[in-house]
This record gives C-alpha cells, sequence and structure tokens, in this order.
C-alpha cells in the first residue's frame, strides 16, 4: 500500500471499530488515553480517517471544539505499519484547515510528537491560554480533554511528558 492509495475523508460510524483499534494500538505506552467506544461514537463526528481502497482505518484524529476561538486536535494515530507514509500530516492539514472553517483562531494540542507539530507552526506554551471567565466556563465541562487543557490536578498523571502546544490561525 502506497499514501497515494489512502484517502482522508470525515470518520462514519462504521469506521470507529478501525478508530478504536488504533487508539488501542497507542494506549499501552500511554501516548494516548483510552477512550470508551461509547464516547468514540459520540465524537465521530469530530474524526478523520485515512482508509485505504478496502476502507481500513489507517490513520485518525479528532478536532473537538473547546470555545468560540479555540479547539484542540486529539486522538492522532496512524497504523504503525503505515508511518512514514506522511497520513498523519494529511489528517492534521484536513484538521487544520477544518478548524479555519469553523471560525477558530487557535488550536491547542498536548503531545509528545513535537517536532510533528512544530512543523505545522505550532508553538510551545505554558499554562491555560484563556482568560478566567472562559477558564471558570471551562471548568464547567464534562470532558476529560478539556481538564488536561485546563491542567486540571485530576489529570495530571494522564499528561505526565507531554508538551502543551498552540497554533495561532
Amino acid at each position: 500500500m502506497s499514501a497515494d492509495d489512502v484517502v482522508v475523508r470525515r470518520a462514519r460510524t462504521g469506521d470507529v471499530r478501525g478508530i478504536r483499534r488504533l487508539v488501542d494500538t497507542y494506549t499501552d505506552d500511554r501516548r494516548l488515553l483510552s477512550k470508551a467506544t461509547v464516547t468514540l461514537y459520540e465524537d465521530v463526528q469530530e474524526f478523520r480517517v485515512a482508509v485505504t481502497g478496502d476502507g481500513t482505518v489507517v490513520g485518525c484524529g479528532a478536532l473537538h471544539v473547546m470555545w468560540e476561538d479555540l479547539a484542540e486536535i486529539r486522538t492522532v494515530a496512524v497504523d504503525p505499519a503505515c508511518r512514514g507514509q506522511r497520513i498523519g500530516h494529511r489528517i492534521v492539514a484536513e484538521l487544520i484547515e477544518a478548524a479555519r472553517e469553523l471560525g477558530v483562531a487557535r488550536i491547542f494540542v498536548l503531545t509528545f510528537e513535537t517536532r510533528f507539530f512544530a512543523s505545522f507552526g505550532f508553538t510551545e506554551i505554558d499554562g491555560a491560554p484563556v482568560p478566567q471567565p472562559v477558564y471558570e466556563q471551562l471548568l464547567r465541562s464534562y470532558d476529560e480533554g478539556v481538564a488536561e487543557f485546563l491542567d486540571l490536578e485530576r489529570v495530571k498523571p494522564n499528561t505526565l511528558g507531554n508538551t502543551r502546544m498552540l497554533l495561532r490561525l
């Protein structure tokens, strides 16, 4: 299989099992957090997937809007057998374009892959880049990714070693 045989598109409910398989590939070493399958179905509209001609999901990534001007790219994963074919690059490029279409001005990532995201213009940051009133509103979210963004104490074990990065569009 070559990268030319792979199509990046919006995820469908039928892709969730493939997304689940990719996420599970990276949860043992804690590069990705495990997510309940129901959460993947609830969030399927946030995902882009890379699929082969036979429909096999070989890459995924999601764009989660957090606030009027802020979104997070999350759950980026590529099948280990397909790494090095720029599949992850194509997925992230599509997610950035989706953020632009939504009118989002900034995109956040929490990642171990700093060089990869820096290639898109992401820069390292400290803290949560939102004013206090927005921070207080975000505290009401039940989303674990939002809790990680806010750097809440209860999720710190999930984020150890990750780097906070931001892209301004």
